[in-house]
């Protein structure tokens, strides 16, 4: 199964993979977190500053995760969407073609996780952008494209809550839907 999780920065799709790599039921996936510090210390553009280049980066590390029959990833195809529809650098035309192409692989995902931002506050981790405003905007990004898209997705859950609670929503969702 391919698991991503999306949403906007700073809501725990991190901390919440982490947490999933406890846990027996996916011993034998890959994991994969956010490697933004590594592809800043490289050059490529972030948040704010994003530019086609980066993006199309973003997305083939995005399909490459794709190719593994088990994965969970706490970034996705709809994630480097909604970065890349919010950059200011990003001419509209190239920005649409770029929606077309990601648009996709939505449906490569078996399972896709949205977190909301709604009562948690913004971490700085020293990479991540911090701005409310252009937080809100890229999490409005994300959810025009869920529902865009919604006939893409297989299977699709909004959870909150601690990690904890997360973490107990994202099994039963997987093992146990019906109960």
């Amino acid at each position: 199964m391919k698991i991503g999780f999306c949403g906007t920065m700073s809501v725990g799709k991190t901390t919440l993979v982490n947490a999933l790599k406890e846990q027996p039921e996916f011993k034998d996936y890959v994991f994969t977190t956010e490697r933004s510090k590594y592809l800043r210390d490289l050059g490529i553009p972030l948040n704010t500053d994003s530019t086609l280049k980066g993006q199309v980066i973003f997305l083939a590390e995005r399909c490459s995760e794709l190719l593994q029959p088990k994965i969970i990833t706490d970034r996705t195809v709809i994630d480097v969407m909604a970065f890349t529809n919010a950059a200011q650098s990003i001419p509209i035309r190239h920005a649409d073609t770029y929606y077309e192409l990601a648009a996709n692989f939505i449906k490569d995902y078996d399972y896709i996780f949205y977190i909301s931002p709604l009562g948690i506050e913004v971490e700085d981790n020293g990479v991540r952008e911090t701005d409310l405003k252009y937080r809100k905007k890229i999490d409005r990004e994300i959810r025009d494209i869920l529902e865009y898209n919604k006939h893409k997705i297989k299977n699709y859950y909004e959870i909150s809550g601690s990690t904890e609670e997360r973490v107990e929503k994202v099994i039963s969702s997987i093992f146990h839907p019906y109960l």
